[in-house]
């Protein structure tokens, strides 16, 4: 059958339940003496409460001694690059303290094993333990306001206890606030809406460590206090001193991720996000085509199993459940503002089946097989067999890519789609914006998953052509894309092609401040027209991480974070790579002087290049006013204001094009 109906007789009904306690609930089982489960104290990914304190107080003066050895080098920025937020791994996949993934055997890396007294806390909590490291924000920076929806966070609790803090850094969660106190030992409700905000000029660390839990820690939370809903007679927490040992036991996860997700483990996760649905007219609809879909699952799991011969049944259940939901039931909310189908697929149908790494096999590699069409996966003497060299041209927004990326096309044996890929790549399954809950439009390798590269090179593939217009015929081919967003994208784009080299155009900043001002004001340039919590002129160009703590800016303020965040990203990114896969151009260089750059830039990314060029270039499609010298200086008094602030970064583009 090709879709899914709403009108369906396979199976019951979803029971509307509330999988969540209240409080009262928790209190009465307090009362009964009745010990609570990790079922019940985890209450199947939200908390009862915002806050519950656990009883237990740890010696926030030794943490912070032990951690005072580690250097700044052993700090990471956070993968979406918050100003302010960083992290160092404790527990970690592998033990590898580079490996930022959810999934993989826990175990501690060289840097928990240097802290005898951490490990204690650890022991003494008495959790598994999961993905666990410091996180530190400096002198007023803050974690943006967030919700956690995603599979990893469906049974696992956030532990956290202050090491270095101050009274002044505030902890909301949902209708809640605490200021949590050095040594003290907190669980969160991660479902609803929370964000961290530094008021000090000093730094906050605590440690940060995520749980399955366990029946002791269970009663940890059972003994917890709940600041403004319920504290017990006479509570206090337990003084942990440190002691002797050096290596206490400590238990960690070995499993976290399902090869196939069982029916009984789908249905209970569906069904509560159901639950947590907000009334609508489209929710009954979802409930009886979630009731088909479910039974349909269970009888290719009495069928399959996790046997790979299953997967192409598997994923086209899963794709036409998803289908459906997104064309009738693409309204549906949650009762904490996550779209339920955003939700929906970042809790269940992204991990249902073996879909990253882990996987030796599956329904796109096999697809391949039968269309012709070569996968991701190098060839044995290394090499890419579809995309050879393709070429990525990478720039803050308003850099004059356009220009560049419209004259390197006319190089013979050049294959481009002939414009932006916004909506190739943001309308392939996974990346558009709000199916990524409008965080923004980075994208690191870890989202680069096998389903999403064959996707991506394929869809790409499709509307490839030369400079005359003809298809792509001998394989491999050389493609040139060009696209804003992806100064954002460039760990996730050497992921999905392996061969991938890089052109970072510089542009004198203040000229590409002034264009993207202009880019604002025109309304030519919207992205985002509808960007949930934004004021003010609609939102334009790129939507870099952090893009929340811009509200209410003035225009130059905004334009000149979205250049900052973009540089320093790109340049970041850039570094990573090995030298030969990344090149420079300098924008003012190329103008000048057209026909002598393209030749270096041809040659030294191997290209033909057989075309003369006048001296001056055409204007690019996107030009909002025509080039003049000095035109920047139209807005001269609104840039000055914002480019002190941007030296640093300016400074490091300059050293980066030197080395280039």
């Amino acid at each position: 059958m090709s879709g899914w109906s709403a009108h369906s007789s396979c199976g019951d009904e979803i029971v509307d339940y509330h999988a969540a306690a209240t409080t009262k609930k928790l209190i009465q089982f307090r009362a009964c003496g009745v010990r609570l489960n990790q079922f019940e104290w985890i209450q199947k990914v939200k908390l009862p409460v915002p806050f519950i304190q656990l009883p237990l107080q740890f010696d926030a003066k030794v943490l912070a001694q032990e951690i005072a050895a580690f250097g700044e080098d052993a700090w990471h920025e956070h993968p979406q690059k918050y100003p302010g937020n960083l992290w160092l791994p404790l527990i970690a996949a592998n033990g590898d303290p580079d490996n930022e993934s959810f999934l993989g055997v826990m175990r501690p890396t060289p840097y928990l094993l240097q802290c005898p007294y951490l490990m204690q806390v650890l022991s003494r909590i008495g959790a598994v333990w999961g993905r666990t490291r410091l996180m530190k924000l400096t002198g007023q920076a803050e974690v943006t306001p967030h919700f956690d929806i995603n599979y990893y966070w469906r049974a696992r609790a956030r532990v956290h206890v202050p090491i270095l803090t101050k009274p002044t850094v505030r902890f909301i969660c949902g209708e809640g606030e605490v200021n949590m106190g050095p040594g003290e030992c907190w669980i969160f409700d991660t479902w609803r809406q929370h964000q961290v905000i530094n008021g000090d000029d000093d730094e906050r660390i605590h440690l940060v460590a995520d749980t399955v839990g366990s029946d002791e820690f269970g009663e940890l939370v059972r003994d917890g206090q709940m600041p403004g809903n319920h504290v017990p007679e006479g509570w206090q927490a337990e003084a942990v001193a440190p002691t002797d040992e050096l290596r206490p036991a400590l238990r960690y996860e070995s499993v976290n991720l399902p090869a196939v997700m069982t029916p009984w483990e789908m249905r209970e996760h569906i069904t509560f996000l159901l639950s947590e649905v907000r009334p609508h007219p489209e929710l009954e609809p979802a409930k009886q085509v979630t009731s088909r879909f479910l039974a349909a699952w269970q009888a290719l799991w009495s069928e399959y199993g996790t046997d790979p011969a299953g997967v192409p049944a598997y994923r086209k259940a899963l794709n036409s459940y998803e289908q459906w939901l997104k064309n009738f039931a693409a309204s549906l909310q949650l009762i904490n503002d996550s779209p339920f189908v955003v939700a929906l697929r970042l809790m269940v149908l992204s991990v249902a089946i073996a879909d990253n790494d882990r996987a030796s096999s599956g329904d796109e590699l096999r697809q391949n097989a039968i269309h012709g069409m070569p996968s991701a996966r190098l060839e044995e003497s290394g090499r890419d067999p579809l995309y050879d060299r393709p070429i990525f041209i990478i720039s803050p927004p308003r850099s004059g890519s356009t220009l560049l990326f419209e004259t390197l096309a006319k190089a013979r044996g050049l294959y481009t789609i002939g414009r932006e890929s916004h909506a190739l790549i943001e309308g392939t399954p996974g990346l558009s914006a709000s199916e990524l809950g409008y965080d923004s439009n980075r994208l690191d390798a870890t989202a680069a998953t096998p389903g999403l590269i064959e996707a991506l090179r394929s869809r790409f593939f499709a509307e490839l052509a030369d400079r005359d217009g003809h298809a792509p015929g001998q394989r491999p081919i050389r493609m040139l894309e060009k696209t804003p967003k992806n100064a954002l994208r460039i760990p996730f784009l050497a992921k999905v092609f392996p061969e991938a080299q890089f052109i970072y155009l510089h542009r004198d900043p203040r000229e590409t401040l002034s264009s993207m001002i202009e880019a604002w004001q025109s309304g030519g340039f919207r992205t985002y027209a509808n960007l949930p919590g934004w004021t003010g002129l609609p939102w334009s160009l790129l939507l870099v991480p952090g893009w929340r703590e811009l509200i209410g800016r003035p225009l130059p303020e905004i334009v000149a974070a979205q250049w900052d965040t973009t540089t320093r990203i790109l340049l970041d990114d850039l570094a990573a790579l090995p030298p030969e896969r990344c090149h420079v151009v300098r924008y003012d260089a190329f103008i000048a002087d057209p026909e002598t750059e393209m030749s270096r830039l041809c040659g030294v990314l191997g290209l033909d290049w057989d075309r003369s060029l006048d001296a001056a270039l055409p204007l690019s499609r996107y030009t909002v006013t025509e080039p003049a010298p000095g035109k920047w200086r139209r807005h001269a008094d609104l840039i000055n204001q914002v480019l002190p602030g941007l030296q640093a970064t300016l400074d490091r583009a300059e050293r980066f094009i030197r080395v280039g």
